[in-house]
């Protein structure tokens, strides 16, 4: 039985490179290459709809009396734990699989544990089944990685990247339309069913669109290995000095807790965003959702373009960028929760300078500051540490956040009223100590 699952999981099988003139295979690779990355993309986007539909149906499920805000703050947190432990693990496995049937499995799982959780009243169960999602949810950018590093040369192959990493801001955004259209006309049980339909229609996506290697197409490979050869020991241990040095580097691990706190701030807007339009300002779950879907729009420009701000006006340096879209970050927070009564292009205007912020800091506090100062042979090992922080982080605010938010309601005349002045100070305090943390390593460079 093991057996016969790790043999579906195998890479593909190589088959003869004897069909058609070499103009034909070259439009036949093209028409493969455009298939995978637009598969890669829109599918990813629709794991981010399986992963974000809590978010939009929080305050019905507090309103129905079907969990609290500390219980769906624990909930929250299950998935990111289980995500940042899957998403470390998953990598080495992509590396050895057929991205076809890993990736599409993945999402299978998280589409049907969406289905299922609109039937879900136990706590336990609830935090279960999330928490499997969350572990599912890993399978998915792993293989959107190898897959582009298979079909793609190094030359193009970070264009591609750049494009892809905005799929999770579409998926966002498809989040706050579709799932709270539904919401807003069915109910938040059909949230749930919403966001399950559309992961069935991204796995039957990726399955027919997103194609494991070249090989397996009857392809040479596009980036041919050069000539294999053992690792001697010096190289070896050059390696493991290399990853050592990056545990042992102080700069790294305040990069990573300087991400955490960012990852705080990115997700306590998404997770609780929605919920504390609703409570505080009394929109209702398709405006709440409509507004904070913007940031998401937003996010996708911050994160194509972060690259080119910092390369083309500061001259390779991210930490000018990092401080400047660190401070509008926490800029934009403060506009969005300090600023009392309903104003809607107000909120708007936060949530386009959030998108902006988090979009840029994302790839830079996210990781690439890390990769920078990492030796050059140990840039995984940087961005695990970052990555593994990022989603801790992103796993204690859900949690905090939704005691913070419990413990500070009451009940006024038989309607309960919320208190956000500590969740206020909370997250806009998140962001600002990111800032601060970042600029511990202004100075810091690669000793290579």
């Amino acid at each position: 039985m093991l057996k016969n699952i790790i043999n579906f999981y195998r890479v593909s099988q190589p088959k003869p490179c004897n069909e058609g003139s070499l103009s034909e295979q070259k439009q036949r690779l093209k028409r493969l290459q455009w298939s995978t990355f637009l598969a890669a993309t829109l599918g990813y986007g629709m794991y981010y709809v399986c992963r974000l539909s809590l978010n939009v149906v929080k305050k019905p499920i507090v309103d129905e009396g079907v969990f609290s805000e500390t219980e769906l703050g624990i909930i929250g947190a299950v998935l990111f734990f289980t995500y940042a432990v899957g998403k470390f693990m998953n990598g080495f496995l992509a590396d050895r699989s057929n991205i076809n049937r890993f990736m599409s499995t993945g999402l299978l799982v998280t589409a049907l544990v969406n289905l299922c959780l609109g039937f879900v009243h136990s706590f336990i169960l609830f935090a279960v089944l999330w928490g499997i999602s969350g572990w599912f949810q890993s399978m998915g950018a792993a293989s959107c990685v190898v897959g582009l590093s298979r079909w793609f040369t190094d030359k193009k192959r970070g264009s591609f990247y750049g494009f892809w990493s905005a799929s999770h801001n579409i998926g966002e955004a498809m989040t706050f339309i579709i799932v709270a259209s539904i919401v807003s006309a069915l109910g938040w049980r059909y949230g749930f069913l919403g966001a399950g339909l559309v992961g069935l229609i991204g796995a039957l996506v990726v399955w027919r669109f997103f194609h494991d290697t070249p090989q397996s197409k009857g392809l040479p490979a596009v980036n041919a290995p050069k000539k294999k050869k053992e690792m001697d020991a010096l190289e070896t241990e050059a390696f493991n000095c290399a990853q050592k040095a990056v545990l042992r580097n102080p700069a790294i691990w305040i990069l990573a807790l300087s991400s955490a706190f960012m990852y705080i701030s990115r997700y306590a807007v998404n997770s609780w965003g929605v919920f504390y339009l609703q409570a505080e300002k009394g929109y209702s779950t398709l405006d709440a959702s409509f507004i904070i879907s913007i940031s998401s729009v937003f996010g996708i420009v911050g994160t194509m373009f972060s690259g080119v701000i910092s390369d083309r006006f500061f001259g390779g340096r991210r930490n000018v960028p990092a401080l400047i879209f660190g401070l509008m970050n926490v800029f934009a927070l403060c506009l969005f929760l300090l600023v009392p009564g309903v104003h809607f292009w107000m909120d708007a205007l936060a949530m386009i300078l959030f998108g902006l912020g988090i979009g840029v800091l994302i790839c830079f506090l996210g990781g690439l500051m890390a990769v920078d100062i990492a030796p050059r042979n140990a840039s995984g090992a940087a961005l695990g540490v970052v990555g593994i922080a990022s989603y801790i982080g992103a796993g204690l605010q859900d949690v905090m956040s939704g005691v913070l938010i419990e413990g500070n309601k009451q009940l006024v005349d038989g309607v309960e009223v919320y208190d956000f002045t500590y969740i206020n100070w909370f997250w806009i305090g998140a962001a600002l100590l990111s800032v601060l943390l970042a600029l511990l390593v202004w100075n810091a460079r690669s000793k290579e």
